[in-house]
């Protein structure tokens, strides 16, 4: 019978009992749900209101990511040069201002997808500088061993924002109309925001670039010197590399096809929102459940294993949506539940154990242009996924494009076999335990 060890029960109660971590646990569960509430509302918008094909809402997805392409790199250097906490909570307040633009302009009667895209990608701009800031700042607020436990705990909340956002949206759309319900979005950054500044812990809120003498540190120079750096350390690190590829891969070949879930599940499948809501809901659940069962997973598999067989799992189930059929209510609610589900589930035990090892192998002072690194090249392939999901939906037809995305997304493990993340049994806890995976091979 496998021992307890105290050491894991010891960081279960001091996370929950850290002040600067359930403050920052709080404010990612309140600014998730609403960001689920908008993630559902604004294709709802496009597609009902506004009238888009698949090539307009493609260009709403590729708004909504093209930041991380075109500014991801520069993001990482001038994060490492600020205040995390400062960058966090200037993008909470900033995205809350621009998303009251949407509802403002439907009830002035002057919305149009122009602004719709405009807005998606000024909200990805301050997105890009957020998420740098937040994987960069968790590592600098918890211990390093804690790293599994507190991204489950971040996950778990991510996933039940999931499990109770589509439900939101789908009755405040019913009642009030789309629109509307994305100033829930803009009310949960400014939320998100107080608990952040709230947040008081000496240590974590300083700037990685001002700690010249900690280990990794190099002397503050010139922008472009500081972005090369955190790309040279990505791509001459076999196992951030291969879980760049990886990751990549199965965001390219996903968002292709699950950029047009909402317009095949509306105009072919002729399902209503509260259907689809119901459907994201259900999704939710594995999330829910797997962000909970992770820790227990990772040591079971090992951390290396874990990241290898969760990579392709969401594949197939995300082609079979492409077999649903008009008003079959059952069969399309079951396709669009399981196929959420298992990449809900899939994903987030996988982002829960890379984004961890990821940290873990990373100096504190390069942890934001890592982070910015990692986000250029896996969400980088995002936007184009949209483009190509756009073309093809015009051009061969949206049902053929969900098929064909959903199976090349299972091709994601191949580039893991490559690099000794496979190998991987134990989450590294320092720089001696990391240096087995920073060698070229």
């Amino acid at each position: 019978m496998p021992n307890v060890s105290p050491t894991t029960a010891t960081t279960r109660r001091r996370l929950v009992r850290d002040p600067g971590f359930l403050r920052l646990w709080s404010a990612e569960t309140v600014s998730h749900l609403g960001s689920n509430i908008s993630a559902f509302a604004l294709p709802i918008v496009a597609i009902r209101l506004l009238d888009a094909g698949p090539f307009e809402v493609a260009l709403l997805n590729l708004a909504d990511f093209l930041p991380f392409l075109a500014i991801g790199l520069i993001a990482g250097a001038v994060v490492d040069r600020l205040p995390r906490r400062a960058v966090l909570v200037a993008g909470d307040l900033g995205r809350a201002l621009l998303l009251t633009i949407i509802p403002l302009a439907y009830l002035l009667g002057a919305l149009n997808l122009a602004l719709l895209i405009g807005v998606g990608f000024c909200v990805g701009v301050l997105t890009v500088f957020f998420d740098v800031a937040y994987q960069s700042y968790l590592p600098a607020l918890i211990p390093r061993e804690d790293l599994v436990e507190g991204n489950s705990k971040l996950e778990l909340s991510r996933n039940a924002a999931g499990l109770i956002g589509p439900g939101i949206a789908g009755a405040v759309i019913a009642a009030l109309r789309a629109p509307v319900a994305i100033m829930l979005d803009a009310g949960s950054f400014l939320l998100s925001a107080l608990l952040l500044l709230s947040i008081r812990t000496r240590n974590a809120d300083a700037p990685a670039a001002s700690g010249q003498k900690r280990a990794g540190a190099t002397p503050r120079g010139s922008l472009r010197g500081e972005i090369a750096a955190g790309v040279r350390f990505v791509f001459g690190n076999p196992a951030l590399r291969t879980i760049g590829a990886a990751t990549a891969t199965s965001n390219l070949f996903s968002t292709m096809a699950n950029t047009l879930i909402f317009l095949f599940a509306i105009r072919e499948l002729h399902m209503s929102e509260a259907l689809i809501g119901l459907s994201f809901t259900i999704s939710g659940i594995g999330g829910l459940a797997a962000a909970a069962a992770a820790d227990r997973v990772s040591k079971r598999l090992g951390v290396g294993r874990t990241i290898l067989y969760m990579s392709p799992l969401a594949g197939p189930f995300l082609a079979l949506v492409a077999i649903g059929q008009p008003d079959a209510t059952v069969l399309n609610v079951a396709l669009l539940a399981a196929s959420g589900f298992t990449g809900i589930a899939s994903g987030t035990i996988y982002n829960i154990n890379q984004v961890s090892l990821r940290q873990a192998i990373t100096p504190e002072p390069m942890q934001g242009r890592m982070n910015a690194t990692m986000r250029w090249f896996v969400w980088g392939t995002i936007p184009i996924g949209a483009l190509l999901g756009g073309v093809l939906g015009e051009s061969i037809g949206i049902r053929p494009t969900i098929a064909l995305g959903g199976a090349l997304s299972t091709l994601a493990f191949v580039p893991l076999l490559f690099g000794p993340v496979p190998a991987v049994r134990e989450m590294p806890t320092g720089v001696n335990d990391a240096q087995g995976l920073d060698a070229t091979r």
